[in-house]
C-alpha cells in the first residue's frame, strides 16, 4: 500500500449528501477481485450518459478535476451496501483523500485499509473547502497527515482528528498484510520451533 504523508492536489467539489456505494461503483462492475481497472467506472451513472458518452456536467469530467486527488463532499458518503470495490474504484481513479462531514462506517474503515484518507470536518468547513475547490487549478488544497491539518489555498490551517493507529499505518503504508509481514521473522521462528516440537502439525509459510 502506498504511503500517505503530505498530499497537495486539485480537489473536486461534489456537494451532494448520501452518495452510496452503488453510485461510487455500480454492482455490475463487482465481478473482478482485482483492485485495478475500476477507476474508469467510478461514479459511472453520474459520469456517463445512457449512450456511454461522458456527461459534461459531472465534475470529474471537467478540467482540471479529471486529475483530482481530493474529493470534497457532504454527509454520509459511502452509505449503502458493503463493497470494498468502492475505495478500489476511487483509488484507481486517483482519489487519495475524501473530506466530508460524515461517512458510512464500512466505507470509512475500508478506505484506511486501501490507502485512502477519509477526513471528517463540520459541514460549514466542507462548504468553505468546496468553494475553494471550485476555483479549479488555481486552488490546490494540501493535506498534511503528520500534522493533521488541511491547508487552504490562502494558507489557513484546519485541524482534523484521526485514530493514532490508523494514522501510523497510513504514514507507513501498511495494510493488514503489511502489518503481518512486519512480524515475519517472529512468525517464521515460531513455525521452526513448532515443527521441531510438534512435527505432526501442518506448517505455515508466508510465501
Amino acid at each position: 500500500m502506498e504511503k500517505f504523508t503530505t498530499l497537495s492536489a486539485i480537489a473536486a467539489p461534489l456537494p451532494e449528501a448520501n452518495i452510496d456505494t452503488d453510485k461510487i461503483i455500480p454492482a455490475r462492475f463487482l465481478k473482478t477481485t482485482k483492485r485495478t481497472g475500476l477507476g474508469v467506472h467510478a461514479f459511472d451513472s453520474m459520469r456517463y450518459r445512457d449512450d456511454g458518452s461522458e456527461n459534461p456536467d459531472f465534475v470529474l469530467n471537467r478540467e482540471p478535476y479529471r486529475k483530482a486527488e481530493i474529493l470534497i463532499t457532504h454527509e454520509n458518503f459511502g452509505c449503502g451496501s458493503s463493497r470494498e470495490h468502492a475505495p478500489w474504484a476511487l483509488l484507481d481513479f486517483g482519489i487519495r483523500c475524501v473530506i466530508a462531514p460524515s461517512f458510512a462506517d464500512i466505507f470509512f474503515n475500508n478506505s484506511f485499509k486501501n490507502g485512502i484518507l477519509p477526513i471528517c470536518l463540520p459541514r460549514e468547513i466542507c462548504d468553505a473547502l468546496i468553494d475553494d475547490a471550485q476555483l479549479g487549478a488555481n486552488s490546490r488544497i494540501t493535506v498534511d497527515l503528520a500534522r493533521q491539518v488541511v491547508i487552504r489555498p490562502d494558507g489557513s490551517k484546519i485541524s482534523f482528528e484521526i485514530d493514532p493507529l490508523r494514522k501510523h499505518l497510513l504514514l507507513e503504508g501498511l495494510d493488514d498484510i503489511g502489518q503481518t509481514l512486519k512480524h515475519e521473522n517472529a512468525i517464521e521462528n515460531f513455525e521452526v520451533k513448532r515443527k521441531k516440537d510438534e512435527p505432526w502439525f501442518p506448517s505455515v509459510t508466508l510465501d
